[in-house]
């Protein structure tokens, strides 16, 4: 428990350990301010999630994503029109990269009828099958095996699409991933497993909770490539999804990114996170906040002024504060809900 005790710990040295390799300034002005907004929109929708779970307005398990934001938008960003995404249950940034409506989302959330499963899902649980969101699951690295049964219909069907299942460095040791690693390769399915290393998975370090820390190396005995990844640098997530498209689409089967990022809120709002320092998480929103990355190389490479970034934040908060009253404001579901969608089997 020494790392207690630094202010600047072997955590925070990892999540920043690739930045000094990756060449900024790859992205023009449209693209920076799309990848800005996009995380401005999770950031922000991020707060009030945990301003009305306060409030008591969300109940049950909520999972923030705040300080790991530049991991899906850049895997969102190399991805193209019918490709699939799986996750886990800190899911609802994920659902917003994939394009669902924030208003959905945060009524799911509040648990009301004009949530995207109609208010019983909460935040663990939400699907669109029409922006091929393949849902948050909250059984631990069940995600990954449901991942590449999706990749497996898309190389059933021939439709040179891809699927994505992010899971974190919590579930890296979970069984079923290396089966599904196992099978991905066997038959070269078109999957991109992408581990989102926050470094502590539930409150313990990954130091302690894994033989192997470099987790992009777990594919090596089934043939399957990987690299490491600076998270907290969009651009950097988007070469690296790049590549990895690339490869998978490209018929050379399945493909692993270890993305080095953090999360500077507990593992669930019930978590005080003990297990590690405030100057610690400091540190990292200081040096390596995300937004903060691309604030800087807009505004220095002559793309945006402040107040124009300040405006832009303006009408995130309001698009956000529009989907918290319309959750506020839509109702409880009807009880007759309790009787749909349950899968009943008839005879014998």
């Amino acid at each position: 428990m020494t790392s207690k005790r630094t202010s600047k710990t072997a955590a925070s040295k990892s999540a920043a350990k690739s930045t000094k390799s990756v060449a900024p300034g790859t992205a023009g002005k449209d693209e920076l301010l799309q990848y800005y907004r996009d995380m401005l929109m999770m950031r922000r929708f991020e707060e009030k999630a945990g301003q009305l779970y306060g409030m008591g307005l969300i109940a049950g398990f909520c999972h923030l994503y705040i300080g790991q934001e530049a991991v899906v938008t850049g895997i969102q960003a190399a991805l193209e029109e019918g490709d699939q995404v799986i996750t886990g249950y800190r899911d609802h940034a994920h659902m917003l990269a994939c394009g669902m409506d924030p208003k959905g989302v945060m009524a799911e959330l509040t648990g009301r009828e004009g949530g995207y499963s109609r208010g019983k899902g909460g935040s663990m649980h939400m699907f669109s099958r029409e922006k091929n969101f393949y849902g948050g699951h909250g059984i631990v690295g069940a995600q990954v095996a449901l991942g590449t049964g999706l990749g497996f219909a898309d190389w059933y069907k021939n439709n040179g699409k891809l699927s994505v299942a992010y899971f974190g460095d919590g579930a890296a040791n979970q069984g079923q991933v290396y089966e599904s690693f196992n099978m991905a390769k066997l038959w070269n399915l078109p999957v991109i497993y992408v581990i989102e290393n926050n470094q502590y998975a539930m409150g313990t370090s990954v130091k302690r909770a894994s033989s192997e820390t470099a987790l992009h190396k777990r594919g090596i005995s089934f043939g399957i490539p990987g690299e490491e990844v600076d998270g907290m640098d969009v651009e950097a997530v988007k070469r690296a999804a790049e590549k990895a498209v690339k490869h998978a689409r490209g018929g050379s089967g399945p493909y692993i990114l270890e993305m080095k990022t953090y999360r500077y809120r507990g593992h669930s709002m019930s978590d005080p996170a003990k297990y590690r320092t405030r100057e610690e998480v400091d540190d990292i929103r200081s040096h390596h906040d995300p937004i903060d990355l691309i604030k800087k190389r807009l505004v220095e490479g002559g793309h945006a002024t402040e107040d124009e970034l300040k405006a832009l934040d303006k009408d995130v908060k309001a698009i956000v504060n529009e989907a918290a009253q319309f959750a506020k404001d839509s109702p409880e579901p009807d009880p007759s809900e309790l009787y749909t969608d349950v899968l009943v089997e008839v005879g014998s």
